[in-house]
């Protein structure tokens, strides 16, 4: 019986013994322990970014007044959050750090694509190289080290160039300055020649008295059919100055008209802007709220 008390004591013992160890033990900290940032750079410094590819003509950005532009392979305005995943990389953390000291060995001899960051400091440049068959990430090189990423880093910034321009038909500083339009032009008011206006005290005017709009539904009207829709993708055109569609115009508060031609209604409704040679392309729903504002013929 002694025998037997002792045996359940010395068990006692033993799991309370591994208790105070599992209690006590450092958490497994292993990944925080080995993730190592990639760069300690800051998103707000760059003003110029550009993606060289072997074959290819390069991707370039840069930032007026705040806002990303493309300024290559075309000028135009760039989508906002597409330019801020191409930075995101500045961000990364990667739990495996390599010296460069055999860049062939990683693909980075030769690199897919280089994506160079220009602060006020200096051009950073990140190089891309081959895919690790184990963990399928990507060796990306930066200031004589190699990291292993995935591969979206890569891909955000190897877009195709038209997939980065803007889809938005007016840039936010004109959105902030928007007074008015005039439809009189579209088939649909030709007849009431109809204007729509913000005055001074920021109550709409429309141009016939047969209409009976709420400021409400003409405010929601400019604000989510202009000034947050996006066309679904863009493309670029030479405008025709012979050709004739229908029309109609965007009045800024600067006294700025910003044209518009109405390509085609079905299935898709075409918005060509011809100062800047792109034509925006909308699901027929869309466009048709985007030229017919709410109202309320009597």
């Amino acid at each position: 019986m002694k025998k037997g008390w002792l045996i359940n004591l010395s068990l006692l013992a033993i799991i309370i013994g591994i208790s105070v160890f599992l209690h006590l033990r450092p958490q497994n900290n292993t990944q925080s322990a080995t993730e190592h940032e990639i760069s300690q750079l800051k998103m707000g410094g760059f003003t110029t970014v550009k993606v060289e590819f072997p074959t290819q003509a390069p991707l370039a950005f840069e930032k007026v007044d705040g806002l990303w532009r493309m300024t290559a392979p075309y000028k135009a305005r760039a989508d906002q959050m597409s330019v801020q995943r191409i930075l995101s990389i500045i961000a990364a953390k990667s739990q495996t750090q390599l010296s460069a000291t055999d860049l062939a060995k990683y693909g980075l001899d030769n690199p897919s694509l280089k994506l160079k960051l220009t602060d006020a400091s200096a051009t950073h440049t990140f190089a891309f190289g081959a895919y690790n068959p184990v963990t399928e990430e990507q060796y990306v090189g930066f200031n004589d080290a190699v990291y292993l990423l995935p591969g979206a880093y890569s891909e955000a910034a190897s877009a195709q160039a038209i997939e980065l321009v803007d889809k938005r038909p007016i840039a936010p500083s004109e959105a902030k300055q928007i007074v008015g339009m005039d439809l009189g032009r579209l088939e649909q008011w030709e007849e009431i020649r109809l204007n729509v206006d913000i005055d001074t005290q920021g109550k709409w005017q429309i141009s016939t008295p047969k209409a009976k709009p709420t400021q409400n539904d003409m405010n929601e009207w400019l604000d989510f059919t202009w000034k947050q829709s996006q066309a679904t993708s863009v493309e670029f055109y030479t405008p025709d100055r012979k050709a004739t569609f229908p029309s109609f115009e965007v009045k800024l508060k600067d006294g700025k008209k910003i044209h518009f031609d109405k390509m085609q209604e079905s299935p898709e409704y075409l918005l060509a802007r011809a100062d800047e040679g792109i034509i925006y392309h909308f699901p027929n729903d869309v466009g048709f709220s985007m030229t017919n504002p709410p109202i309320n013929l009597k």
